[in-house]
């Protein structure tokens, strides 16, 4: 395990001074030393009480919202980064990040402390959607707002609605990649090394008592029995002690209750080269009465050799039919996961790299409107150019009011087509491909762009240099709330179709885009984000040093085209 960095604990012990300075109400602390009652066979903490513990704190912040009982409603992928040992402090805040009309985000962050050696570390960062109970007379209770205090809570605030948005497409993705056949067919020659996945399945059945109720005293937490479950299948397969680390996201259908009976059936879906899945289904029943699916959930595990590193893992002979169908989701899962940490190029445009490609580019964009730093590099006629320095990366913020609602102003900016007319640094714009009602793919060319003896591009050396183009993704969200503003996100992407071509530069954009805030008499504050790349940066540098204000003209022509179209 490795100590944080210099630099992380600057960072933390900045964001802590503010966060004290603005004391947000849902913020729960827990601190718990783990004892050996804690801990499996390792003498590590048990991930089945580590899930209860942060559970619990969730829970406390969203009541302490909602002011009334909550349940948990869905878990985003949790991905364990390290294990915790007996001895050491489980330091657990979680706080509300945005409350929805009856559902809100809770952010959970699970860090590691060794009192002995004073060293911290990071063990998860997690995300949960809780719901509150419905009233007496079977009312759903709406929540009041969040207000974001501190530049963090702004940040997190803003892009809880695309994790939103993600979270309602996330079966519509696994089927799109099932019905697309993208992902891996089980291989009827896998050998006779190969291990038949029936081996592996393992059941129990746990009656529910009062001490496993939660402080609601009806429902349970037992969370610790479906993993005991789950190694129990790893361990089949690999003959060794598996270390969990990653958990899928998954929604808790209906609850659990004192003197139910869970029925717990875990089966190693798929082995990957270095790792396996393994999908645990929960069932409820009382008595004699029918069972109750109420949960299910894929984790991932590894088999560490005695250097740490993940050991090569037995390949997996899958059953017919059920069997088959496990394994191959199991295949569109893994990619979910690649997607969502590494955003590539694909080799065709489906939804699951829609979904999270679209998820980066506005939640980019939100992340860097909501950066507190930004300093006024020049006005002019209430048109005002901000910048942004962040280590090696310049960023630059243009910002002016518009007599045109922000509505209108968003349908006409969303169009990029149109974008030439107003803007010289846009040649041409043409829509090459409809992604679906929200998300655009352009390609847009613009001047090349040479330094004169001062920096700035001239015209004639425009006219000598080779045009530029760009590949831009083009994501547009209307406000979830009240308070948010439009957006309109721009990065760059890479399409097979459209490969560089002779006599054009092909630039990169990393992060730009608008967003459009309502203001009073029905106006707009209007503002344009640009992570400048050495592609862009040209067009803005000598604004930026204060030798022209060629954004001044820009932003002047945008107000013209908007207002000539207001209605």
């Amino acid at each position: 395990m490795s100590s944080r960095t210099s630099d992380c604990l600057e960072e933390e012990d900045g964001e802590e001074e503010e966060e004290e300075e603005n004391y947000n109400p849902t913020e729960v602390k827990m601190s718990q030393i783990v004892m050996p009652c804690h801990s499996n066979h390792r003498q590590e903490l048990s991930v089945g009480q580590l899930l209860k513990w942060m559970d619990s704190a969730a829970c406390l912040s969203a009541e302490r919202h909602a002011g009334s009982p909550c349940v948990t409603a869905s878990m985003d992928d949790i991905h364990f980064e390290h294990t915790i040992s007996v001895g050491q402090v489980v330091n657990i805040r979680a706080k509300v990040n945005r409350a929805f009309n009856t559902s809100m985000e809770v952010g959970i962050q699970v860090n590691c402390e060794d009192l002995f050696s004073d060293r911290h570390w990071r063990v998860c960062h997690a995300y949960a959607t809780f719901v509150t109970q419905r009233t007496s007379t079977g009312q759903k209770v709406t929540l009041k707002p969040i207000v974001p205090l501190t530049q963090k809570e702004q940040v997190e605030y803003s892009v809880a609605a695309e994790r939103r948005r993600v979270r309602m497409v996330h079966d519509d993705i696994i089927k799109d990649l099932l019905s697309n056949e993208s992902v891996q067919q089980v291989d009827s020659s896998v050998g006779p090394s190969a291990v038949a996945a029936e081996r592996t399945r393992v059941e129990s059945v746990e009656l529910v008592l009062p001490p496993h109720a939660n402080h609601q005293t009806r429902r349970a937490r037992g969370r610790s029995w479906p993993i005991v479950s789950v190694l129990s299948a790893c361990s089949r397969l690999s003959q060794a002690h598996p270390t969990l680390r990653a958990i899928d996201m998954f929604t808790f259908r209906g609850p659990s209750q004192v003197g139910d009976r869970l029925l717990l059936k875990a089966i190693v879906n798929n082995a990957f080269r270095n790792s396996m899945e393994v999908g645990v289904r929960a069932e409820a029943y009382h008595e004699e009465g029918p069972n109750r699916h109420i949960n299910s959930a894929f984790m991932t595990f590894e088999v560490l050799d005695d250097g740490g590193k993940p050991r090569t893992l037995p390949r997996i002979r899958p059953e017919p039919l059920e069997g088959q169908r496990r394994f191959q989701e199991a295949t569109a899962r893994k990619k979910i996961r690649l997607d969502r940490k590494y955003i590539i190029s694909p080799l065709e445009m489906c939804l699951c790299f829609q979904v999270y490609l679209s998820f980066n580019n506005v939640s980019a964009l939100k992340m860097l409107a909501a950066r507190s730093s930004w300093r006024l590099s020049c006005e002019k006629d209430q048109v005002q150019l901000y910048t942004l320095e962040q280590k090696s990366m310049l960023s630059f913020k243009i910002e002016c009011e518009v007599d045109v609602p922000a509505h209108r102003a968003f349908d006409l900016l969303a169009e990029l087509s149109n974008r030439p007319s107003w803007d010289s640094h846009y040649k041409k714009c043409e829509l090459i491909q409809l992604v679906d009602n929200d998300d655009f793919i352009y390609r847009v060319v613009t001047p090349s762009v040479r330094h004169g003896a001062m920096g700035s591009p001239t015209a004639a050396n425009q006219a000598k240099g080779i045009l530029q183009d760009f590949i831009l993704l083009a994501s547009k969200r209307k406000p979830c709330g009240s308070g948010d503003p439009y957006v309109i996100a721009l990065r760059s992407v890479s399409l097979p179709t459209h490969p560089p071509t002779e006599g054009y530069n092909r630039g990169e954009v990393l992060c730009a885009g608008f967003t459009i805030l309502e203001t009073k008499d029905n106006k707009s504050l209007i503002s344009y984000f640009n992570q400048a790349s050495p592609e862009v940066l040209p067009y803005i540098s000598t604004d930026i040093a204060g030798l022209s204000s060629s954004f001044y003209h820009t932003f002047c022509s945008c107000s013209q085209y908007l207002t000539r179209n207001r209605l």
